[in-house]
């Protein structure tokens, strides 16, 4: 049966040569993680085996630093971000990029583990500020001004509104067609939609009302009385009296202060600056309420802040700590005790060379002294050799 499966025995041979029939590029993707991962506990996977975050908080600045590995990776060199973008001589001139010699200079055989490290450690040694807002989204965190109050329809490809034919005969109407003729002007003046090809069954950007709501002539919700075409009072004076109230305006105004009109939009504005009051009196009543969780606001705010503060000490001690059980650190210390040792015994033999100190107590001393320094010495060359392997 190999003539019909003839990859068969290949492929099964290239499986059986990786553990787990990953290549030698996977596994050394693998590593590469895996060294990600014990070099800093809190990191956090977003996508496995492709993207990574770390948090991280620098003289109160909180940054989130994001590693993204391309599909060539480790072949290809990771893409490291931070979020917020921030100033810094290793980031671009945007501040979301690390553009760091050992990220640019990045090979297969490269640690990324040490790479994120020493990016943290020089961002504690020269820390980064926050980077201008960007203008990018200029919505999100303020409000332009001169921006209209109602945005224009997303539809490019049609006009924002019907332009108004320039040359319009104008009719004589008179009092009560204007003022009817102004409540449905929104529902009634719908132009015809122009071709636009494929698109002209798309509906016009037109704004609509609600034919139901009552609308005005000032563009509020109160509707005005109907204004009538006659008036009968004035059919029962005599052209003296009409004469009379032409050229006296005290009996005019006397005469449209009867309307009964003009009485129905005085009971409704008393009627309307007495829901006003009772409105600011409810207001008022609230105020108590109002100013306590406002209190609890404040004080809860300060709790935040003392909290905040209190976690920044505590990362920044982490961060010492750290810093001083770090295996460099380790080794440093190790090459100076064991020194320490070494001069304390050469110090023990030239007491004895000079005859201050008993034989006895010579030989017990000072091999104390150089079993220490070379046990020293010894780990020291040990942590060496570990490091040139990694």
């Amino acid at each position: 049966m190999s003539w019909l499966f003839p990859l068969t025995k290949s492929a099964s041979s290239s499986a059986a040569g990786s553990p787990g029939g990953l290549t030698s590029l996977q596994q050394q993707k693998q590593r590469l993680i895996e060294s990600l991962r014990n070099s800093h506990s809190s990191i956090a996977e977003i996508q496995k085996d492709v993207e990574y975050r770390l948090p991280c908080t620098i003289n109160n600045l909180t940054i989130n630093i994001n590693i993204l590995l391309p599909p060539q990776f480790p072949q290809e060199k990771p893409v490291i971000s931070v979020y917020p973008p921030i100033r810094h001589h290793l980031m671009d001139k945007q501040g979301v990029y690390v553009t760091s010699p050992l990220v640019n200079n990045f090979t297969m055989h490269s640690d990324l583990g040490k790479i994120i490290q020493s990016l943290l450690d020089e961002f504690w040694k020269n820390p980064p500020v926050l980077a201008p807002t960007s203008t990018a989204f200029p919505y999100l965190y303020s409000n332009p001004g001169g921006m209209p109050p109602y945005a224009s329809q997303g539809f490019p490809f049609l006009p924002p509104y019907p332009p108004q034919e320039a040359n319009r005969t104008i009719s004589a109407l008179s009092v009560a067609d204007t003022v009817s003729s102004s409540t449905t002007s929104y529902s009634t003046a719908k132009p015809a939609a122009p071709s636009f090809g494929i698109l002209s069954n798309l509906p016009l950007p037109v704004p609509t009302t609600d034919t139901s709501a009552p609308i005005s002539q000032n563009g509020f919700g109160y509707k005005m009385p109907d204004v009538p075409d006659v008036f009968p009072e004035l059919s029962e004076l005599s052209v003296s009296q009409l004469t009379d109230m032409n050229e006296q305006e005290e009996i005019l105004l006397e005469q449209f202060l009867t309307l009964p009109q003009l009485k129905q939009i005085i009971t409704d504005k008393d009627d309307l600056v007495k829901s006003i009051e009772e409105l600011a009196r409810k207001n008022l009543l609230l105020e108590p309420s109002l100013e306590a969780k406002r209190q609890t606001v404040l004080d809860k705010y300060e709790l935040l802040t003392q909290m905040k503060s209190t976690f920044e000490k505590k990362m920044q001690r982490q961060h010492e700590l750290s810093e001083s059980c770090s295996a460099s650190a380790l080794q440093a210390r190790l090459k100076v005790a064991a020194h320490e040792a070494e001069e304390e015994s050469d110090n023990i033999a030239e007491d004895f060379l000079e005859g201050k100190t008993e034989i006895d107590d010579f030989l017990s001393s000072f091999m104390e002294k150089r079993t220490i320094c070379h046990c020293r010495r010894a780990k020291e060359e040990k942590l060496q050799q570990i490091f040139l392997k990694a």
